[in-house]
């Protein structure tokens, strides 16, 4: 049974925590107008601006009555978990996502508050460990997700886990429009991680040029690979020719790094991108993207109510 916080959104989304591009003021726009705001930690440098941002952000989706969540990177190679999870502590968010690792670090400190854990998840394997490790809600990245991805066909993949999971379940994978959403709640989702959709948004952190790039871009313009970061992610591809990277001859590094203080000056002008960028049209405040979501929502819910 999904939480009562969560009954109170307009529509079941949870903006998708985008690296580099998730900032305080789409977190709260996206809480205010109805759905769940989230960003990830290495989006901040320090310790201390994400004090910052986790202030702001507390403050005012509170007065908003509005959800947040934030995004942890479990991973060994995160050296700064320990001060991320008391800074979680302190400002209590809503929701805690965890990724590229096992939820079980986050999990005593959240629940402590009364908060709850969703960990990322790409295959069964990995949710069974996260449904024993105690938590209270998997996110299943399927294959269409922008930056780090999956797979799995999201409707294959929930399927597969409403088999032996009935607590929170939230799906992402190509899914940028109401319909999908629709589908995703009538195929067993809770709520939907929503992020290309809102790489242009007004309140995004994405720089002109990748807001650009994002709106005159189409499904074909996605290219999956794990040479990056040694983890399969969907990439804009003018985004890594225009890097010096020759796409026909893409190599894997020797070792996986999601963290560490030059994180996000290895990977500022490398952008990503899910299945459903083409539909972003115009570069939009969240708002109005979100009210857009809700209309063609409804008419899915009519279209659906035919049958």
């Amino acid at each position: 049974m999904k939480p009562k916080s969560l009954e109170k959104l307009r529509l079941p989304i949870m903006v998708a925590p985008m690296f580099l591009v998730s900032g305080p003021d789409l977190v709260i726009e996206s809480a205010k107008a109805g759905v769940v705001g989230a960003f990830p930690t290495p989006n901040c440098r320090t310790i201390a601006e994400l004090d910052s941002w986790m202030n702001k952000v507390s403050a005012e989706t509170k007065e908003a009555d509005g959800l947040w969540a934030a995004n942890l990177v479990t991973h060994r190679t995160n050296d700064r978990l320990i001060d991320d999870l008391a800074l979680v502590a302190k400002h209590k968010p809503p929701i805690v996502i965890t990724a590229l690792g096992s939820p079980a670090p986050a999990i005593p400190v959240v629940h402590e508050y009364g908060g709850i854990v969703l960990a990322d998840v790409v295959n069964l394997p990995l949710a069974k460990k996260a449904a024993k490790a105690g938590a209270d809600g998997l996110v299943a990245v399927s294959a269409g997700a922008g930056g780090h991805t999956g797979h799995l066909s999201p409707f294959a993949f929930l399927s597969a886990l409403r088999e032996f999971f009935d607590g929170i379940i939230c799906v992402g994978g190509g899914i940028s429009d109401g319909a999908g959403v629709a589908g995703a709640v009538a195929a067993g989702a809770d709520i939907v991680y929503m992020g290309t959709r809102f790489l242009a948004a007004k309140e995004s952190l994405a720089v002109p040029d990748y807001k650009e790039m994002v709106v005159q871009s189409s499904i074909d313009d996605i290219l999956v690979s794990a040479a990056i970061t040694g983890t399969s992610a969907s990439w804009l591809k003018a985004s890594l020719e225009n890097n010096g990277y020759n796409l026909s001859d893409l190599t894997m590094p020797k070792e996986r790094n999601y963290g560490g203080a030059d994180v996000g000056k290895r990977w500022k002008d490398l952008w990503a991108a899910g299945q459903g960028v083409g539909a972003v049209k115009t570069k939009a405040p969240a708002k109005e993207i979100i009210e857009n979501l809700f209309q063609e929502f409804q008419k899915a819910q009519a279209r659906i109510s035919q049958y």
